[in-house]
């Protein structure tokens, strides 16, 4: 029995920002293209985060070019559930060819004929081009150090979604990114007790001089950095839209109510250890948040800009008593945790992916999304091509790259010469 085949020339899997973006950009092209999502558009901003999130920068900057946030004020912090509807109108809105409710099974090069093999789970197709378009954000990773304890709820951030859901007690908090941060914050403020466990990360202020931090990125062209500074590759940074969008402050957390404590280490017996390095943690983040400052100072001086002078963002609140004499192990019964929320990133999933696009580490290979595999794109992932590479602008920015190479390889692989012309 022969299994129909349907070809197509360019196959985009996952339907999120990247996908959309993508889907944008080759139609720009005239590049016949479907693209296939197991679940809804947007799905990770639907089901995958907290219900109160909000994106982490302002309206008028986390946007693609060709549409605005309908009725948003444009310095305004979008919930996600906006966002969601925001690209399943954007996708409306050039008439993008989405399939959902389609897994892709496995993509495979084609042998002694140009192309992929793509099965899903509505048949198989003939790809010409492939792009990976699923993101950074694909398998929420738990370390081994979690303890085998069934009566502490243990969830990853991507489960979580209010403070109804855990049960009664206090909350550990592992990892002080913006998701952890967010998350610590709004359990204190339901009434619960949090520990957050703080490692190295940079704590840009929200705004300075009457420019959000996006804008100082913009003009200082560190959106456009082609790489992480050594040593810098896997800090998280904390940054917040919630409650209209503010500064993370992490001396202004612990006067709050949360107990702040060192990198988490180990659990042992009921035990849970934490690193001694919690002050040097929060230092080296007011290092990187006065860093910025000072660039964005020299910026408005070499430029003549008339921005207000903001002297009180360099006064610090004192160390509060954790910093001062920081915990570095806690008896899980007697502090009364019964949850762990893991706030401690992902992994990408490219076991369908089988093409050599792919290093030792099974890291993707590629040159701005351009894969060592010919015919294989990635596209959404951290510093793909600049810093910017997984916000919504950057996504799309980048989304026009690979559209523009697939066009430029189409040419070629369509060209004839006098004798077949």
């Amino acid at each position: 029995m022969t299994t129909e085949i349907t070809e197509i020339d360019t196959l985009v899997v996952g339907a999120g920002q990247a996908g959309i973006a993508m889907s944008e950009h080759l139609t720009k092209q005239g590049i016949a293209h479907l693209v296939l999502e197991k679940s809804r558009i947007a799905e990770a901003w639907r089901t995958g985060r907290w219900d109160s999130l909000v994106a982490n920068g302002p309206a008028w900057h986390d946007r693609f070019p060709g549409l605005a946030f309908p009725g948003r004020d444009p310095d305004s912090f979008v919930p996600k559930d906006e966002i969601a509807h925001y690209f399943e109108a954007y996708a409306e809105k050039f008439a993008a060819p989405v399939r959902t409710g389609v897994e892709v099974k496995s993509v495979v090069r084609n042998v002694g004929r140009p192309g992929f093999t793509v099965e899903t789970t509505i048949g198989v197709f003939n790809a010409q081009q492939v792009v990976a378009a699923t993101g950074p954000f694909q398998k929420p990773v738990i370390p081994p150090i979690a303890p085998q304890n069934e009566r502490i709820h243990q969830i990853h951030s991507a489960q979580y979604f209010n403070p109804q859901q855990l049960p009664q007690g206090a909350v550990l908090v592992v990892g002080a990114g913006s998701s952890g941060v967010q998350i610590a914050d709004e359990l204190q403020r339901a009434g619960r007790q949090v520990y957050l466990s703080v490692g190295p990360h940079d704590r840009p202020p929200r705004a300075y001089r009457n420019r959000d931090f996006c804008w100082w990125l913009g003009v200082l062209g560190l959106w456009d950095a082609p790489a992480s500074a050594p040593g810098k590759e896997h800090v998280t940074i904390a940054v917040s839209g919630a409650r209209g969008g503010h500064t993370v402050d992490f001396r202004a957390l612990a006067r709050q109510g949360i107990t702040l404590v060192g990198l988490t280490k180990d659990f042992s017996a009921g035990q849970v250890t934490f690193q001694p390095d919690l002050r040097d943690n929060i230092r080296r983040g007011d290092e990187n948040y006065l860093s910025l400052l000072d660039a964005a100072d020299q910026y408005i001086k070499a430029n003549g800009l008339n921005l207000p002078e903001e002297p009180e963002a360099r006064s610090f609140l004192p160390d509060p008593e954790c910093m001062i004499d920081p915990l570095l192990s806690l008896d899980l019964n007697e502090a009364g945790i019964t949850a762990i929320i893991w706030a401690t990133g992902y992994a990408v999933d490219y076991s369908w992916l089988n093409v050599n696009a792919f290093d030792e580490r099974g890291r993707p290979q590629h040159q701005r999304g351009v894969s060592s595999e010919p015919g294989i794109y990635f596209l959404g992932l951290p510093w793909l091509s600049r810093r910017g590479s997984t916000f919504i602008w950057g996504v799309w920015h980048d989304a026009k790259h690979i559209a523009d190479h697939i066009a430029t390889q189409r040419k070629y692989s369509q060209y004839k010469d006098a004798s077949e012309r």
